[in-house]
């Protein structure tokens, strides 16, 4: 079975990645690869044609797909809260936590998940069409093959943009590499409060396939569970995986930035959860409707 992400050289998605390599779907007696289709919406198509089997990736992506969650299951989270980071050029002289800061700017983010940010700088009081932030992949970054974390990274040192919305590898290889900084990490409290709830992380399946097997869903959550508990056990295992998966700089990375993830390694999907997710989803034009937790999440499995 495969199972699509849509950035491999990344903490967001380790906990799905850190399940296969350590043999966690392997004692659930799945056989599972990983295979890297950006963006989330390229790897949520391949999971409706049938081409993967599973998708680890922003929840409210599948909806571009899936109108209404119609066809699919999110079988568990993979972490906890909205996952991405504002990053901008370190001369700018942003400071934690403004905004303000997008105002004028070159943003790069990759499709979808752009729709986070744009919906935190609305909360904060900013327009993107008034303010004139200019929000976009950046060039040459959507091949299905791409790991945007880190091409953002190096966009920002090149001077292609003033500042990304990625993940966590991503702004941690700019601040590193001394071309950025940090504004917004939503998940440790910065800028609108309603941000951590907007989306997170999942692991989805087609309904197609729940049905043809229905064990699926409680082996796939409890390979993930695995792996979250086996990394807050022994956070070094992160590092074994890296090596096999990434560079030798973003492998020498993953350790902290996966320390850091571990209270948030948590794959229950809440009422609440469910319900920012759909309001959410309802702000930025995906949904229209208000589904429900058993329409949604295979839990009932």
């Amino acid at each position: 079975m495969k199972l699509a992400l849509p950035d491999m050289i990344s903490n967001s998605y380790f906990p799905a990645m850190a399940a296969v390599e350590l043999g966690f779907f392997a004692n659930e007696g799945i056989d599972v690869t990983l295979e890297l289709l950006s963006p989330a919406d390229k790897a949520y198509s391949a999971l409706a044609d049938g081409e993967v089997d599973f998708v680890g990736a922003e929840a409210h992506a599948a909806l571009s797909v899936f109108p209404e969650w119609r066809g699919l299951k999110l079988l568990c989270a993979l972490a906890q809260g909205m996952y991405w980071f504002l990053v901008m050029r370190a001369d700018i002289g942003a400071k934690r936590g403004d905004l303000t800061c997008a105002r004028a700017r070159r943003i790069a983010a990759a499709p979808f998940v752009e729709l986070g940010l744009r919906r935190l700088l609305i909360d904060a009081g900013i327009d993107p069409v008034r303010d004139e932030v200019a929000i976009a992949p950046i060039p040459g970054s959507l091949g299905l093959k791409v790991n945007t974390g880190v091409i953002a990274a190096q966009a920002l040192a090149d001077g292609v943009v003033d500042g990304f919305w990625a993940n966590g590898m991503g702004a941690e290889v700019a601040v590193r590499r001394g071309a950025g900084i940090v504004v917004l990490d939503v998940r440790r409290g910065d800028g609108p409060k309603s941000g951590f709830d907007y989306t997170f992380a999942a692991l989805a399946a087609t309904d197609r396939l729940i049905e043809k097997r229905r064990d699926i869903v409680a082996s796939a959550k409890r390979a993930i569970s695995a792996a979250h508990v086996a990394l807050k056990q022994d956070v070094m295992l992160s590092a074994k995986i890296a090596r096999k998966l990434f560079t030798d700089e973003q492998a020498k990375l993953i350790t902290e930035l996966v320390r850091r993830d571990l209270p948030f390694y948590d794959s229950s999907i809440s009422e609440h959860s469910l319900a920012c997710l759909n309001r959410f989803a309802r702000d930025v034009g995906l949904l229209e409707g208000n589904p429900t937790l058993q329409d949604v999440v295979a839990a009932h499995y």
